[in-house]
C-alpha cells in the first residue's frame, strides 16, 4: 500500500490576539505576480543542460536534467500500448506496467526523445508504494549511446516484483521513506494548478467542428485562456490547435476547466516551423480540478500538463507529450502505439497567488467614547456586511495559501538497498538475467509516433507585460477571536 498522501492544502489561520485594543486587519490576495516552477520542478537544473533542445532523436545523449519530468502523487499506470518515459520521473504511489500483449516500458532513458538523461547514479525512479510489472511485462531503467552507460537507481517504498531490469551500476533500492522528499512538491504543484486556474483570461478561444483558435491579447507576457468545453469536433473527433496574438517569450496558460475535460488534437510535430514548437517552452496545459482529464489524438503534443485535483486522473494517449507532467492524483499512460513522454522542461512564469497582511482600509469606530472600557463589557457580534464577497469568479481569486517552501528532494544517501527478489541477496533490479536493447530502436509501434499534422499560424508581436490582480476579503478580529481565512474552491475526491 502507498504510504497515505496528504489532503489538498489546508487553510491559513490568522490569528489577532489582543488584551485591551481592537488590531484590525486585512488579507489581501492577489494573482499578478508570476513566478517560475521552483527546482526540481519546471526548468533544467544541473551543469550539464543543453543550450538547446533537439527533436525526438535516436542519437547520442545531448545533456543531463536533474529536475523532475513526470510527478503524480497518486498511482501511475501504464497500460494499452504506452512505451517509454524519459527523464527523472516520481510517483507517490504505486507504479504499475500492465501493456496489452506484453511488452517493455523504458523508463529515464529512451530510445527516441530529447536524449537527455538524469545524472548518472540519481535516482531515475521513485515509487511511494509498489513497483509491478505484470507478468509479460517488463521495466527497463537506464540505457546507452554510443559513448556509454546512462544509470541511475529505482527507489521504491513498497514491494517490487515482475521483470525489472536496471542498468549497471544502478540498483533498485528499497526505502521506507523514498515519497518523503517529494511530499512538498505535491502541495506545490496542486497550489500553482490552482492558482493558474483562477488567473484572468487575457485572450478568447473560439472552438469550431475543425479547429480551436486561441487568440492572445498581442502584448502580455503572460498569456492566459480559460476553456470551459472539450478541445474537440461536436463528435468528439480530432481538432487543430491555432495559436494567434501570441508576444514572443510569453508564457502560455490554457485553462481546461471543468470535471471532465478532453483535449483531441492532431497539432504537433515537435519539428522546427511549427507554432507549438515554438511555444513548447513555456505552454502549460492546466487542469485543476479535473476528476478525468484525457489527451489523446495523433500528435507530438507540445507543452507541460499539468493537474491539480488530487483525486482526480489524467490519462495520456498522444504518441509524443512533449514537455513536463505534473499531477496531483494519477496518471494513465496508455495508447494504440509505442506512445511515449519525452523530456523537455517547462521555462514559462505562472501567475503566483500571495496572502499579504495590510492595515484595513477603514479603522473600526469605538462604540462608547469612554477612555476606560470595561473589560466586562459584551462585545459586539461580528457584523458579516464587512466581508467581501467576488463578483467575478473567474478573475477574483480566493486562494489564501502561500507557496510552499521548497524542501530537499534529495533521497537519503543511507537508503539500505535491497534486492528485488527475495530469493536473490544482489542489490541489483533485475529479476530477469536478460534485458532488451534499450538504444536506437523502441518497442513495436515506436516509428509512427512521431508523425503529426502541424498548424502553422501567424502571431502578433509585442512584450509589454500584463498586471493581473484582485483585491480579497477583509478579514477582522477583535480581543482574541480567531479567524479563519476562507479556504480555497473545494477539490473533487
Amino acid at each position: 500500500m502507498a504510504p497515505p498522501r496528504p489532503l489538498g492544502r489546508t487553510a491559513v489561520r490568522i490569528a489577532v490576539a489582543t488584551a485591551f485594543a481592537v488590531v484590525p486587519m486585512a488579507a489581501v490576495l492577489a494573482v499578478g505576480s508570476a513566478a517560475p516552477l521552483a527546482p526540481p520542478l519546471g526548468a533544467c537544473t544541473g551543469p550539464d543542460c543543453p543550450a538547446t533542445w533537439p527533436a525526438p532523436n535516436n542519437g547520442d545523449f545531448t545533456g543531463r536534467d536533474a529536475s523532475i519530468n513526470v510527478f503524480t502523487g497518486g498511482d501511475y499506470t501504464v497500460n494499452g500500448r504506452a512505451a517509454e518515459a524519459e527523464g527523472k520521473i516520481v510517483t507517490l504511489g504505486n507504479l504499475t506496467v500492465d501493456k496489452n500483449g506484453g511488452g517493455v516500458y523504458n523508463m529515464g532513458v529512451v530510445g527516441v526523445g530529447t536524449r537527455v538523461v538524469p545524472p548518472n547514479g540519481s535516482d531515475f525512479v521513485t515509487a511511494g508504494g509498489n513497483v509491478d510489472a505484470k507478468r509479460g511485462n517488463s521495466i527497463l531503467v537506464g540505457g546507452s549511446d554510443s559513448k556509454g552507460q546512462a544509470f541511475g537507481n529505482v527507489r521504491y517504498a513498497g514491494t517490487l516484483s515482475g521483470t525489472v531490469t536496471v542498468d549497471p551500476t544502478g540498483q533498485a533500492i528499497k526505502d521506507p521513506n523514498a515519497a518523503a522528499p517529494y511530499q512538498a512538491v505535491l502541495t506545490r504543484i496542486e497550489e500553482a494548478s490552482d492558482c493558474s486556474g483562477r488567473a484572468t483570461a487575457t485572450g478568447t478561444v473560439k472552438v469550431t467542428t475543425s479547429e480551436a483558435t486561441f487568440t492572445g491579447d498581442g502584448t502580455s507576457a503572460r498569456q492566459v485562456f480559460n476553456v470551459s468545453q472539450d478541445l474537440a469536433a461536436s463528435n468528439g473527433g480530432q481538432i487543430g490547435l491555432v495559436f494567434a496574438g501570441i508576444p514572443a517569450g510569453a508564457t502560455v496558460v490554457v485553462n481546461m476547466l471543468g470535471d471532465n475535460p478532453t483535449v483531441n488534437t492532431y497539432t504537433g510535430t515537435g519539428l522546427a516551423g511549427d507554432r507549438t514548437t515554438e511555444l513548447r517552452s513555456k505552454l502549460m496545459w492546466n487542469f485543476p480540478t479535473a476528476t478525468n482529464a484525457t489527451i489523446k489524438g495523433s500528435a507530438q503534443f507540445q507543452g507541460s500538463i499539468m493537474a491539480g485535483n488530487p483525486g482526480g486522473t489524467t490519462t495520456l494517449a498522444q504518441p509524443g507529450i512533449n514537455g513536463r507532467v505534473y499531477l496531483a492524483g494519477n496518471l494513465i499512460h496508455t495508447g494504440t502505439g509505442g506512445y511515449e513522454i519525452h523530456g523537455y522542461p517547462f521555462d514559462g512564469d505562472l501567475p503566483e497567488c500571495k496572502t499579504t497582511p495590510s492595515p484595513s482600509p477603514s479603522e473600526s469606530s469605538s462604540p462608547s467614547p469612554s477612555p476606560s472600557p470595561s473589560p466586562t463589557s459584551p462585545t459586539h457580534s461580528p457584523s458579516p456586511s464587512p466581508t467581501a464577497t467576488s463578483t467575478s469568479p473567474t478573475a477574483t481569486p480566493t486562494s489564501t495559501s502561500p507557496s510552499p517552501t521548497p524542501t530537499s528532494t534529495s533521497p537519503s544517501p543511507t537508503a539500505s538497498t535491497t534486492s528485488p527478489s527475495p530469493s536473490s541477496t544482489s542489490p541489483s533490479a533485475s529479476s530477469s538475467t536478460s534485458r532488451p536493447v534499450p538504444t536506437s530502436s523502441h518497442p513495436t509501434g515506436h516509428e509512427s509516433g512521431h508523425h503529426g499534422h502541424g498548424e502553422l499560424p501567424s502571431t502578433g508581436t509585442g512584450n509589454a507585460p500584463a498586471v493581473f490582480g484582485a483585491a480579497g476579503a477583509a478579514l477582522l478580529a477583535l480581543g482574541g477571536l480567531a479567524v479563519r481565512a476562507a479556504r480555497r474552491r473545494g477539490r473533487h475526491s
